[in-house]
């Protein structure tokens, strides 16, 4: 299927509120043309990109890495789009970056390009092209590791396996079943000629998170690809589907069709108790105690459990929503009684799930997402026993009356993070339930976080968290949303924090 072959205004006001924390005077992007609201805006008719996507593509390629800033930030001055760049960061990714032996490490390039995009469109005009020149400085990178490792590149399609349009469908499901990566790659290729994409993504949201393997990454992928195709164009579709299907099919020893391992477990058993759920189940009632007792089961029950604990509320009347909102808190939680890794996955892998869940159109998909993501979490935190060690931290501890919240700013909020984390978070947790607080306060602490992740971050994973968190809030019932935030504070980039090159090199590439 696939070859090796050689190739090759945080607060809306811009720099006074930058000066607010000592970030600094971002103006130099002003040189930029501003991506408008009407170019990122999605369009159901997108019309098929200029033919000089390739030759973009190219140049993402074979420019050093030393020298793509400045030759990109030429091409927009020159009036290149938003919208073609991100196109052409994501289809380099997906050509030239293999998801093998995991669908993470270097292949974050590609994941991230959605993350990159949403913080993107929720800054200010003028900073918009910020996180796009990051992605393209990380890409290369990825690019480079994949070099040293394989020299991988995607191959063409097998055109004499490519099923006919009226059995692309059977044949691509039957691929997928059997593990099969050369004929679901053929089968794939057919889809993404003949098939919609509302379909086509109702096959990948059940394969993307039918197994517990690259921790989480899988139902990463799945979202975040069908998110940016929504703005790039679906005449890009064919490589990245291929790549998805390639990504999904990753697995270790023998053909998981054939053995019982406990990474296929949750989703076979899955299958069977979405049957018990009643018809009827998406009527229920909003219901915070039944909120906080199902993260009150996430915190010890195993996944079984979990999803025993889910099927059940559902039957008696509890909405899918009280159950999001404590399988968003419970991930939460996670990361405030181990900030690391592991738990980061169980926030943005519920991310992922919460968006296909939100996207389907199936109603035993729409369960099984909802199981899952319980089973999910309860595998995130048992994973975490081998990391160090894991506080004994719940929501409940981050409400403390010790803060006096008319004299926390927010400024000081990310100044304390990295030192005293708990105490960040519980001022966080008092700023938002001050009387006066209305929505501009949490827009205000979102709009800070968003600018530390310009300025401070150096990771994908800074993009692809805090992008979850921060859509997330609104996703989490009022009533959950602030100790949902405050419980992530842990992993955001600190006012303290060293700042990253990114700004610095992007002031050079723009000759300021």
């Amino acid at each position: 299927m696939f070859r090796t072959i050689s190739r090759r205004d945080i607060l809306r006001t811009g720099a006074g509120a930058g000066a607010m924390i000592g970030l600094g005077d971002l103006g130099f992007l002003l040189r930029l043309n501003a991506v408008s609201a009407a170019e990122a805006k999605l369009e159901p008719n997108v019309v098929r990109l200029r033919p000089e996507i390739e030759p973009l593509v190219r140049l993402l390629e074979v420019t050093p890495r030393e020298r793509l800033l400045e030759e990109v930030a030429h091409r927009i001055q020159r009036g290149l789009s938003y919208r073609e760049l991100l196109a052409a960061l994501l289809l380099a990714g997906v050509k030239n970056v293999e998801p093998r032996p995991s669908v993470g490490h270097k292949f974050h390039t590609v994941l991230v390009v959605n993350s990159a995009h949403l913080a993107s469109m929720a800054s200010p005009p003028e900073h918009r092209w910020l996180p796009i020149f990051w992605a393209l400085d990380y890409y290369k990178s990825a690019e480079a590791r994949d070099v040293e490792e394989r020299n991988w590149t995607m191959s063409k399609v097998d055109e004499s396996a490519v099923p006919p349009p009226h059995k692309a469908r059977d044949a691509f499901i039957a691929a997928m079943d059997n593990w099969d990566e050369v004929a679901a790659d053929a089968a794939v290729a057919s889809l993404a000629r003949n098939a919609g994409a509302n379909e086509i993504y109702e096959l990948f949201f059940r394969y993307g998170m039918r197994d517990f393997r690259s921790i989480g990454h899988k139902a990463i992928y799945v979202a975040n690809s069908c998110r940016t195709l929504h703005c790039i164009g679906w005449q890009h579709a064919e490589p990245v589907l291929r790549s998805l299907a390639y990504a999904l099919l990753m697995h270790e020893g023998g053909n998981p069709a054939k053995r019982d391992d406990a990474a296929d477990q949750p989703f076979r058993r899955n299958e069977e108790r979405a049957k018990r759920i009643r018809p009827e189940w998406q009527d229920g009632k909003l219901d915070a105690a039944a909120t906080t007792e199902l993260l009150e089961t996430m915190r010890t029950a195993s996944n079984d459990e979990a999803c025993e604990a889910v099927v059940a509320m559902l039957n008696r009347g509890v909405a899918p929503q009280s159950i999001w909102d404590a399988l968003h808190v419970a991930a939460g939680e996670l990361l405030m009684r181990q900030p690391g890794i592991v738990a980061l996955h169980a926030v943005t892998s519920t991310n992922a799930l919460h968006y296909a869940y939100q996207a389907s159109g199936d109603d035993n998909t729409r369960r099984l997402l909802l199981l899952q993501n319980a089973a999910y979490v309860a595998m995130f935190r048992d994973a975490m026993g081998g990391r160090g060690r894991i506080k004994t931290l719940s929501i409940a501890d981050l409400s403390s009356d010790e803060g006096k919240p008319n004299e926390i700013a927010v400024d000081n909020i990310f100044a304390q993070l990295r030192g005293e984390p708990i105490v960040a978070a519980r001022n966080l947790l008092a700023y938002l339930k001050q009387p006066s607080t209305d929505a501009s306060a949490a827009a205000e602490l979102m709009d800070t976080a968003r600018m530390l992740v310009f300025l401070k971050g150096d990771d994908a994973h800074d993009y692809k968290f805090s992008s979850a968190i921060l859509e997330d809030y609104y996703h989490v019932s009022p009533d959950w949303r602030n100790q949902y935030l405050a419980a992530n504070l842990f992993m955001l980039p600190s006012s303290a924090d060293r700042d990253n090159s990114l700004v610095q090199r992007t002031r050079a590439a723009l000759g300021a």
